[in-house]
């Protein structure tokens, strides 16, 4: 199957800004069943964009703008072809908990077992997990697929229900979330099982017979769990599946904070607004490999516009 994604991600200020620098993370992986097929990215103004793979083999790019602007807009465009995943085995023999102890005393998995940023272990977390009543006889995978269904019954998706940089502490108290920490509790709650687990920042295909909660116009998050004799399997825990063919990868890393779609400061004392829009298609497959991409942001006001401070810009995914 073949989809193309355009990003839309447009900044305005309330006065002219000196200055913006901003990395990105909006390049789809090549890897396994996903191919990418073509990707370009188109900054307003123009800027020169700087380009490297990150220690996951994440495409991160990056670029200054140094001249004053009072908006900023970057377009990345995308196609990429995902192949049918395999069908997974209904259970893994409960052995399986063994050798996923065993790799973590080897130092197997290190970063994606321990925690991070957005990833941290409370009493409130653990009180959260008894509360789940989790079952502890069974194989790492239905262990995972009842999580995962588990948060899906437990949280309400609500969006702008929790900021870009809010703790999971937030949802837990709230019951309610988006995707970003959707995917940060269960990383949190698979690690603290001893199963590796990652951050994914990509998108998802709406098709119409879906029943998806995570709404259109936005980039998706959700987790990855390493199982042994598998691979890394996607968990969607927003809408209650397992990653699907029209689930599209663009980064993995230990939390949102390693993959932010978009990451930058500006200086000036200004407000700012940030606008996000994605498209997400089913398309043909491309005559040719091209690039394309795309992104977007609301209004926040400064708070010592005469200061010029270093003012930070990131977008929460919904």
């Amino acid at each position: 199957m073949f989809y193309s994604i355009r990003h839309v991600t447009r900044f305005r200020y309330s006065a002219p800004v000196r200055e913006s620098a901003m990395s990105l993370y909006m390049q789809p992986r090549t890897e396994a069943r996903q191919r990418l097929q073509a990707f370009q990215v188109q900054i307003q103004p123009h800027a020169q964009l700087f380009a490297y793979s990150d220690y996951l083999g994440n495409a991160v790019y990056h670029f200054d703008v140094p001249g004053a602007h009072d908006t900023l807009r970057i377009t990345a465009d995308s196609t990429v072809e995902i192949a049918e995943p395999e069908a997974l085995p209904n259970t893994l023999p409960t052995a399986a908990w063994n050798v996923l102890r065993d790799s973590a005393a080897r130092g197997e998995h290190w970063d994606m077992l321990n925690e991070s940023h957005y990833i941290k272990s409370s009493m409130m977390l653990l009180d959260f997990e008894k509360s789940l009543e989790l079952p502890d006889t069974v194989d790492p995978l239905s262990w995972l697929k009842t999580l995962n269904s588990s948060l899906y019954s437990h949280f309400d998706y609500v969006p702008e229900a929790t900021q870009v940089d809010s703790p999971i502490s937030d949802a837990l108290h709230n019951g309610k979330g988006v995707c970003q920490d959707f995917a940060h509790i269960m990383i949190a709650l698979v690690r603290g099982r001893g199963i590796p687990c990652r951050y994914v920042s990509g998108y998802v295909y709406r098709s119409v017979d879906s029943d998806d909660r995570s709404i259109e116009g936005a980039s998706h998050a959700w987790a990855e769990a390493y199982l042994p004799e598998i691979g890394w399997v996607g968990f969607d825990p927003t809408n209650n599946v397992i990653s699907e063919e029209r689930h599209i990868r663009v980064a993995v890393g230990r939390d949102y904070a390693d993959v932010s779609p978009t990451r930058g400061a500006f200086k000036g004392g200004a407000a700012s607004e940030l606008a996000v829009a994605v498209t997400v298609l089913p398309t043909e497959a491309p005559a040719h490999h091209e690039d394309f991409l795309r992104i977007v942001r609301p209004m926040s006001p400064a708070s010592e516009l005469e200061l010029e401070p270093l003012q930070q810009q990131e977008q929460q995914q919904q």
